[in-house]
């Protein structure tokens, strides 16, 4: 039972002060809860009340919090999450708990697998379909919760926000840098034996793309090895058969182990690409897929 509950305002003041007091705006917090400016205002007005204190300095055009506002924003947020999170594990209990996560080839063997396990210890009822493909068509399917797409973000169907970015560089095995120490400068590579994926998607960055952005000019490569995946061309450069070109965030557990090593630590390129956690927008998310976002989110708040 809870003690001196007359000290608690209702939890509605305390949602409406919130999304204010984050936004510095009454007008935003009316369009992020869907309630009028007035309805607004009036919660607050309540709050102000209740703590007998202002918490917030008011101007013709902007809000700022009082020191008051500003000590009950900070005591009350993680009060507010811990509600929400609380609320999401109830509901999945008797809402649906499979979540369809769809991502392509590379992320799905290379980023979402080794992730996964530590997922389903924390979250032993929710179920995750996992499709993996290279077809942006079959990731977003009418059944698929949550895609992971490589782009731009502009997919006008979808909700998208960018989970990590593009950052690509030639990574190899040590065992074949050792037999094959010739790396002097980029040049080099074209004698190197260069481990290609075959791709519809053109756009992907492939060994002459690479070179051209970093050298300006196209190349004569002489030794290619060709895959169809990209998880395939990773275990053959793991596996000493040549150099390959290295995602970020995709390979940074075989970077950390030693089996992979940059042969040019400076030399990478980044594109205005990245990887996007995508939702539709013609469907009502539910709890078990807010808690698998909130999961994938994790990722790059610990970056």
């Amino acid at each position: 039972m809870l003690k001196q509950r007359n000290l608690l305002p209702p939890l509605d003041y305390f949602i409406a002060f919130e999304s204010a007091a984050t936004q510095e705006s009454f007008a935003a917090a009316s369009r992020d809860l869907n309630i009028s400016e007035t309805a607004v205002s009036r919660k607050i007005k309540l709050l102000e009340l209740h703590f007998t204190c202002p918490l917030f300095i008011r101007s013709h055009r902007s809000i700022t919090l009082t020191p008051e506002g500003q000590q009950l924003l900070n005591s009350i947020k993680p009060a507010l999450n811990q509600l929400i999170t609380a609320s999401e594990e109830l509901f999945s209990l008797e809402s649906p708990n499979t979540v369809t996560l769809s991502a392509t080839n590379s992320v799905a063997s290379l980023w979402l697998m080794p992730r996964l396990q530590n997922f389903r210890r924390r979250n032993s009822r929710i179920k995750i379909n996992l499709v993996a493909s290279d077809n942006d068509e079959e990731c977003l399917g009418k059944n698929v919760d949550i895609a992971l797409l490589r782009g731009e973000g502009k997919w006008s169907d979808h909700h998208a926000e960018m989970l990590f970015g593009e950052c690509v560089f030639p990574v190899c095995s040590p065992d074949y840098m050792k037999t094959n120490p010739e790396f002097d400068n980029l040049e080099a590579l074209a004698n190197h034996s260069l481990i290609e994926v075959s791709s519809e998607h053109k756009e992907w960055l492939n060994w002459q793309t690479w070179l051209q952005k970093k050298l300006g000019r196209n190349m004569t490569l002489k030794q290619t090895v060709t895959v169809n995946t990209y998880p395939l061309a990773i275990q053959a450069a793991v596996d000493g058969i040549g150099v390959c070109l290295g995602w970020k965030h995709l390979i940074d557990p075989l970077l950390q182990s030693g089996e992979l090593i940059q042969p040019y630590l400076e030399e990478t390129v980044e594109t205005k690409s990245g990887y996007f956690i995508l939702t539709s927008k013609n469907r009502k998310s539910f709890p078990a897929q807010n808690i698998v976002e909130k999961w994938l989110w994790s990722f790059k708040a610990a970056r």
